[in-house]
């Protein structure tokens, strides 16, 4: 399926914003999330950029609230187009506002996409973010979908808004992840390490696997390796690539 025959599965909104200036602007990076248990890759997360490699929260800044889930749309379709460029073979993981993630068409136009580039759902990570207000129902339900189609699902910073608890109790995802807030400090922090091994403990209770964001050091690393956490993610790895798939040191990390 070509770029422009997608495009039909998406909204029109979506379509006109194709067209305008600022979304023509966004790049992609990945980075990856390793699994130190096997020493490989996990996943490789799509972050949105700016033309000059601008972070995330520049680039949502400039979009306007009511043209979010339009601009995930856009992004989700160009995460995907670049990782099929790049010959991804392991998993893709994407990041969804609230909006986009309820929005009847994108769940559609996500497996359309899936399938035009060869990604089984099995092999894709969708992640919710408390970026906007939740409408718990509506999640609940579009997680459910998402399950049905083989998507995995899962909570992005968790720890850092206010409804991710209430979001387990409503669903359980396959993915918890742990805000980088959280994880930063951890190796030498008894109450961060307290924090996380609690989070530890629910999510297995839950069957929810856990990923800890932002890691940095090879002290936190070692720690929460030691708390049980193995898909970890972070500057210590690997930054992440402009339209490229990072190669993850994991030099300090014995196999």
């Amino acid at each position: 399926m070509t770029g422009s025959s997608m495009l039909a599965n998406v909204s029109p909104a979506a379509n006109a914003a194709f067209e305008t200036g600022a979304f023509r602007q966004v790049r992609i990076a990945f980075q990856p999330i390793v699994d130190l248990r096997r020493g490989s890759v996990y996943a490789y997360e799509a972050l949105v950029r700016g033309a000059n490699g601008e972070g995330a929260p520049e680039v949502l800044a400039a979009v306007p609230q009511a043209r979010r889930a339009v601009f995930d749309h856009r992004t989700m379709l160009l995460a995907l187009f670049a990782a099929a460029k790049l010959d991804l073979r392991t998993r893709l993981a994407l990041n969804l506002a609230p909006s986009a993630f309820v929005h009847p068409g994108t769940i559609m136009s996500l497996r359309a996409a899936a399938e035009s580039v060869g990604l089984a759902p099995r092999h894709m990570i969708l992640e919710l973010s408390e970026s906007e207000p939740l409408n718990q129902l509506r999640i609940a339900e579009s997680l459910h979908a998402y399950r049905a189609m083989g998507f995995v699902v899962a909570i992005d910073d968790f720890g850092a808004g206010h409804a991710g608890l209430g979001l387990l109790a409503s669903y359980q995802p396959q993915l918890l992840k742990i805000d980088m807030h959280l994880v930063r400090g951890v190796g030498g922090d008894s109450v961060r390490q307290a924090i996380i091994e609690s989070v530890i403990g629910i999510a297995g209770k839950l069957g929810c696997a856990v990923v800890a964001e932002g890691v940095e050091t090879e002290a936190d690393a070692r720690r929460l390796l030691a708390l049980g956490i193995h898909l970890q993610q972070g500057y210590l790895y690997a930054r992440p690539g402009l339209e490229a798939l990072p190669i993850p040191d994991l030099s300090w990390a014995a196999f």
